[in-house]
């Protein structure tokens, strides 16, 4: 293990570089070695603390996790057949694991970042905000960002976490689960849900009861590039300066970047670059630094090795 020069943590390994689908799939076993090939030509690589993946309890996976849901993906995957929803995601064996160590990765970095190790972290195969507390979705059999986010409040005693999402898909199972949960500060800029999967994310979805105000959501036009991005995140910043997070969740998809197959934003790299390097400062400024970046999407694979090392550079180079 390598002293964290630079305060940045990364949490990588063959574990969750097993997560996916498969040679051909979009979301196939390939993306982790393409971002590892790009970020260790970085000057960044060298200054980051190495940790490994393990895998998550049971009882941190309830957490989130409804326990008949666990016993049926569980299940499902041990004979390595059919679909963990309506048909987006397959069961194969060895999934229910490898998301496992998904979870348990995100929570390795938690842990680093709360244990004073480092003040942000990355991991590259996370960020799978589509599946809910019950039901899988959109290639996310477990979510690892709402755990961790209830691992914030249940074993850490944090009262406010903020989860940004950049992601090209609205991030619904993160969004519905603390729809009306004060708690969880929500921003998430994404392409409109009525041209692309998983069709909501609308701005007028903005939490319900005591957390009325507390979630903002942003669909841009499919086409939109940097300028739009641009405009929407200063809605982002403002929104976070409202409500003063104690921890930072950054949902750093690398789908919105031009020529990925599966959307039709037209991003280039500068908003992850932009957007890690402005969370890094709020994070100083509200939570102690603390910031933790999840991979998220991204089904290009030159574009998400590029994005994901920017958000990794901007986390080093702010020391």
């Amino acid at each position: 293990m390598r002293k964290a020069a630079g305060g940045t943590a990364l949490v990588s390994g063959e574990s969750i570089a097993r997560y996916g689908f498969g040679d051909g799939h979009p979301f196939g076993w390939d993306r982790h070695a393409a971002f590892m090939a790009e970020l260790e030509a970085s000057p960044a690589a060298a200054a980051l603390l190495r940790l490994a993946p393990r895998q998550a309890s049971e009882e941190e996976l309830a957490w989130f996790h409804a326990p008949e849901f666990l016993a049926m993906v569980r299940e499902r995957c041990e004979q390595g057949e059919g679909f963990l929803d309506a048909g987006d995601t397959p069961a194969r064996h060895g999934l229910y694991e490898a998301a496992s160590a998904v979870v348990g990765a995100a929570l390795v970095a938690t842990e680093a970042i709360m244990a004073g190790q480092c003040r942000r972290a990355f991991v590259p195969i996370a960020g799978l905000h589509h599946a809910a507390r019950r039901h899988a979705a959109g290639f996310c059999v477990l979510n690892d960002c709402g755990v961790v986010a209830e691992a914030l409040r249940r074993r850490w005693q944090l009262g406010r976490v903020a989860y940004v999402d950049i992601d090209v898909h609205h991030g619904d199972g993160v969004f519905y689960a603390f729809e009306d949960d004060p708690y969880l500060v929500f921003a998430d800029i994404h392409e409109d849900g009525r041209f692309l999967y998983p069709g909501t994310g609308a701005e007028s979805e903005t939490g319900t009861g005591a957390a009325r105000g507390s979630k903002l959501n942003i669909g841009l036009a499919p086409g939109a590039g940097d300028d739009e991005f641009f405009e929407a995140w200063a809605r982002v910043e403002a929104h976070l300066e409202q409500y003063r997070p104690e921890f930072i969740i950054f949902q750093c998809g690398a789908d919105p970047v031009e020529g990925d197959p599966l959307a039709h934003l037209r991003y280039s790299l500068e908003p992850h670059g932009h957007a890690a390097r402005r969370l890094v400062e709020l994070a100083a400024r509200h939570a102690g630094g603390r910031l933790l970046g999840l991979g998220g999407g991204g089904y290009h694979r030159g574009n998400l090795a590029r994005a994901w090392t920017r958000v990794v550079e901007a986390f080093v180079a702010a020391g």
